[in-house]
């Protein structure tokens, strides 16, 4: 599958769904790998959001993104659309805080991408393939997802609002190819008695009858639906049963099913990578599907760590030995943390320690259960990574490096005795003016154990 963006520019103009601001929106074509951005061009400097989970700001009613003060409401009908059709690479100029609502759907924005064609690019799309099964659980929502390997994507929504009116619903999407006609005409909906609690958080100020199924789920008084018309600029709204208010006709008889399926295809899109695996939710929401999607996201990180495990082939020559490892380091019995350096490139170094009972900490680090402290895991990164930084160096052996910060560092799982660990530093950046920061992760067989960011500073020797 090789990645998709759109032949021409397309223009989309409508009103926003909670603000009521009029909006124009704007597709335009990128190249490979750009990835799905906005820009407020109604903003000074113009700034850009890219659709990622982590710009994610608010999920009341709708997904709203953020960067800086720029913020764009109401995005996961629109991205919705693109992932049906394909679509990974585009820029999305808007005028004014929030997506046009249309009719509730995506198929006004499927329609109007279709119209300007997509143009299939060169280059392959960078997937995330489920490789074994998870799940998550909204505890505040009661949400649950289930995640499995699949060859193709498939979703599968299941609803209960407690409602006689609405009932029990579930929705379907085997295939990506029938989003068009089976998903994307699905409008969103609202229960009658969420509308007054809505206009009362100044929310749906563009609501109308025609962008939303509106569920009458109980008999209002005439008075409460006089309220209701006032609000969303109507002479009149009446109820004469529970049901389906004005008698709008359901495109299926499971639409609300649907358009969940909808918002999950455009709230996961978020994750940034086409997803290929057999997703099955309850309940979901926005607020639960951007903290799925973050799972997801979690998932591929880890993923990508992983592609770069070490392999240790114990016959292989070694490029340092313990010996040629002290002309390098200033290290000594018991603080020297490496063993040996089995790769040594321009940009990482993998080196190996091997934890054995004997070490002297573990005499009073935790007797009777010994653990290898997470400290000291950090002190043997830090080690090979210094290796990586002083092999750089012309003068060999007259350098010392001096870490001047670690970050974001985290222990996965415990390192015991017995356990060889693999120590990885990766170059992310070039060094300059001495200064090297390098991406540090422990393995011990196919697992993470420790991983950081570390900053050093490169300081010759005094002689």
């Amino acid at each position: 599958m090789n990645q998709r963006t759109i032949k021409t520019e397309v223009r989309i103009e409508g009103v926003g769904l909670h603000t009521g601001a009029k909006a124009s929106i704007l597709f335009k074509p990128t190249v490979a790998n750009h990835g799905i951005k906005f820009r407020r061009i109604d903003l000074p400097d113009q700034p850009i959001i890219s659709a990622d989970v982590s710009k994610v700001i608010s999920t009341n009613r709708g997904t709203t993104i953020q960067e800086g003060v720029a913020q764009v409401w109401t995005v996961e009908h629109t991205l919705s659309a693109l992932t049906g059709l394909g679509i990974d690479n585009v820029l999305i100029d808007i005028e004014g805080p929030e997506i046009p609502i249309l009719d509730g759907s995506s198929i006004g924005f499927v329609r109007a991408l279709l119209q300007a064609g997509i143009l299939e690019l060169p280059e392959e799309k960078d997937c995330y393939y489920i490789s074994e099964p998870f799940t998550f659980e909204d505890e505040d929502t009661g949400a649950e997802y289930m995640a499995m390997p699949n060859d193709k994507l498939e979703i599968t929504t299941m609803v209960d609002f407690n409602s006689k009116t609405l009932g029990q619903q579930f929705a379907s999407l085997d295939s990506i190819e029938d989003y068009v006609t089976q998903i994307a005409p699905c409008r969103t909906f609202v229960f009658i008695h969420e509308l007054q609690k809505l206009i009362s958080e100044n929310l749906i100020k563009g609501g109308d009858l025609d962008n939303a199924i509106v569920i009458v789920d109980r008999m209002l008084s005439q008075t409460e639906l006089d309220d209701i018309a006032v609000k969303l600029n109507k002479p009149s709204v009446t109820v004469e049963k529970e049901g389906i208010l004005n008698t709008l006709q359901l495109q299926f008889p499971n639409e609300p099913a649907r358009h969940k399926l909808l918002d999950v295809l455009g709230d996961l899109t978020l994750v940034g990578k086409p997803i290929i695996g057999k997703i099955v939710t309850k309940k979901p929401g926005h607020k639960s599907n951007v903290e799925f999607g973050k799972l997801i996201k979690r998932k591929i990180q880890e993923f990508q760590r992983l592609k770069g495990l070490p392999i240790y082939d114990p016959d292989k020559p070694v490029i340092y030995d313990i010996n040629q490892i002290q002309t390098i380091l200033p290290h000594r019995y018991p603080f020297l943390m490496v063993d040996k350096v089995i790769e040594l490139t321009e940009n990482y170094v993998i080196g190996i320690k091997n934890v054995t009972f004997n070490e002297n900490f573990f005499q009073g680090h935790f007797p009777g259960n010994p653990i290898f402290p997470g400290v000291l895991q950090v002190e043997a990164l830090a080690q090979v990574g210094g290796i990586l930084a002083l092999s750089l160096q012309e003068d060999k052996g007259k350098w010392d490096t001096y870490f001047l910060k670690i970050e974001n560092t985290r222990f996965k799982q415990k390192v015991m005795p017995g356990d060889t660990i693999l120590l990885k530093m990766e170059l992310a950046a070039p060094i300059r003016r001495g200064i090297v920061t390098m991406n540090g992760t422990a393995f011990v067989g196919k697992n993470i154990v420790c991983e950081g960011i570390f900053t050093a500073q490169i300081v010759k020797r005094q002689e």
